[in-house]
């Protein structure tokens, strides 16, 4: 990620996915058949049964506000079924549409619901409870009337679970269910991680952090105390003001070490920001040629690496360049858009990977390109990698709602994404506004535009936390579990003279300080308790 703007890539994306592609497709049959109480099946699961529109479908039972809860016939159901559940009322309602599924096998259970909302409710969920087990998932905004499609898990015990679609709404809201489906697993996310590559400095220039309730503590022990498991780390060969270099890297991973966090390196070959308009060669490597270039790489890779492993902070997963969509090292590795430069780059990028293995072998790496809901870019960049051989683990993409795409065009490039190379995938970078205005009149702010926040969530401390829940949640239901999970970007990124983005320039802010997880009095904010474990 660096400062800078970009166009939002306009228009609407379907979520033009195989049913076959998901966990779930084995029950995809039961509304068809019939399934009977006791079976272990969702009985009814699209709610087309009753073959008319009705107010109560048959398997399921509806409670709260009358007429609130109905299938209707439509023109736009999930997959092209003539029928949905539909919550509504003219009036500001409450309902909870649900089922008892009994017969199961005790062990962990994934309900998988496909829905579509307006927004705008106080609650909106699905919950999947037994015993004393109960978790929920919020239902996601999605202004085009797009499917989307979420999960939640939870241990069954007593060979029995329920299903409860929850809506507690203002009127004219509404929601509208398609197939519902239960399966034996747990839909993890394992990563719930941070970027805080300027944290270090930050608190080296008097940066400090409180929790929601007021108190002074250390950014780490907050965000790790919601559930942050996760940090990933910058480094930067030669900054001009000493910064983001890789005696950072290594403050930072002690840090991240002493509160029990993993860690994610995120190289940039670069002395300065990389992304996919910048991948400005070191100073100390221009003018190399591509053979100095992968001893250099080689050689820069192997001894961070070693430098990590020698201090006790070995890194768990790196990403061998920073959004290079257009490759690095130019104008040697890859101009951007071009085809006929992958050898290059693809040399380049084998060097950079053998290096970190030859000092940690045990790594995970991962390749790492900006928009995430971009498919024609993924898959021209992946299948690019591919041919070349590179070698490489996890596939890590940035999304900016803002900048990228809508959550139903997140979601179809995902799936597609891990249908086509089977391999975990996790978003390197996400991040929301709370606010539009600034904290910092030293800098202008990275995004404020308010006509491309995303529909259903505004700048608000309420619609930054939801926009990142939905965001892990669209993570989270990646078939065969291949969602990794999530890195919010520079959640700790506050107003501190002197820790602004410019390395050239001391007296420049950051621009940041509108998208962090900390407010203008340096106080949490609720889009911290996302990071509670899943």
């Amino acid at each position: 990620m660096k400062l800078r703007s970009w166009t939002r890539r306009l228009g609407v994306g379907a979520v033009a996915l195989a049913l076959g592609a998901f966990p779930v497709a084995a029950h995809a049959q039961a509304a068809a058949d019939g399934p009977e109480q006791g079976s272990g099946a969702v009985v009814n699961p699209a709610f087309n049964l009753d073959g008319s529109a009705t107010v109560t479908p048959t398997g399921w039972t509806a409670t709260g506000t009358a007429g609130a809860s109905f299938v209707e016939a439509t023109d736009y159901g999930y997959n092209g079924d003539p029928y949905q559940l539909t919550h509504w009322s003219s009036s500001a309602y409450q309902v909870t549409t649900w089922q008892r599924v009994t017969g199961l096998r005790n062990g962990d259970y994934t309900l998988g619901v496909w829905v579509k909302s307006g927004g705008g409710d106080t609650a909106n969920y699905i919950e999947l409870q037994s015993g004393p087990n109960s978790e929920r998932t919020a239902v996601p905004v999605i202004s085009d009337g797009s499917w989307l499609y979420i999960v939640t898990s939870a241990r069954v015990t007593g060979h029995e679970a329920v299903i409860r679609l929850v809506s507690d709404s203002a009127a004219g809201d509404w929601t509208n269910y398609g197939l519902v489906t239960l399966t034996p697993g747990h839909a993890s996310l394992p990563i719930r991680g941070g970027d805080v590559s300027s944290l270090v400095r930050g608190e080296q220039l008097g940066g400090v952090y409180y929790t929601a309730s007021g108190r002074q503590q250390d950014a780490l022990r907050i965000l790790g105390d919601a559930g942050m498991n996760y940090v990933r780390l910058r480094v930067w060969v030669n900054p001009a003001d000493g910064f983001n270099d890789e005696q950072q890297l290594l403050a930072g991973a002690r840090e991240a070490r002493s509160h029990h966090m993993k860690l994610f390196l995120d190289f940039h070959y670069s002395d300065t920001w990389a992304d996919p308009g910048h991948q400005s060669t070191p100073a100390a490597w221009a003018n190399e040629s591509l053979s100095q270039l992968e001893a250099q790489i080689y050689s820069y890779s192997a001894k961070v690496v070693s430098d990590l492993v020698r201090q006790g902070t070995p890194p768990d997963m790196v990403q061998t360049g920073n959004e290079v969509n257009g490759g690095f090292l130019w104008p040697t590795g890859l101009d951007y858009g071009s085809s006929t430069a992958w050898p290059t780059f693809g040399a380049l990028l084998k060097s950079a990977i053998a290096g970190v293995k030859s000092a940690d072998p045990r790594t995970k790496i991962a390749l790492h390109i900006a928009n995430a809901a971009d498919w024609g870019g993924v898959q021209w960049f992946y299948d690019n990698a591919q041919a070349q051989g590179v070698p490489f683990d996890v596939i890590a993409l940035s999304y900016y709602s803002y900048w990228h795409g809508y959550l139903d065009e997140l979601q179809s490039t995902l799936d597609q994404t891990a249908a086509r190379y089977g391999k975990p995938i996790v978003l390197a970078e996400t991040a929301y506004p709370w606010t539009l205005e600034s904290g910092d009149p030293t800098a202008t702010l990275s995004f404020s535009t308010a006509s491309e926040l995303e529909t259903g969530y505004p700048a608000t401390p309420a619609g930054q936390a939801a926009m990142f829940r939905d965001t892990l949640s669209i993570v989270q239901a990646v078939p065969g579990g291949l969602g990794l999970g999530a890195f919010y970007w520079e959640p700790t990124w506050t107003v501190v003279k002197g820790n602004g983005w410019d390395p050239t320039d001391p007296n420049s802010g950051d621009g940041w300080e509108n998208q962090a997880m900390f407010d203008y009095s340096d106080t949490a904010l609720p889009v911290i308790s996302d990071y509670a474990p899943r």
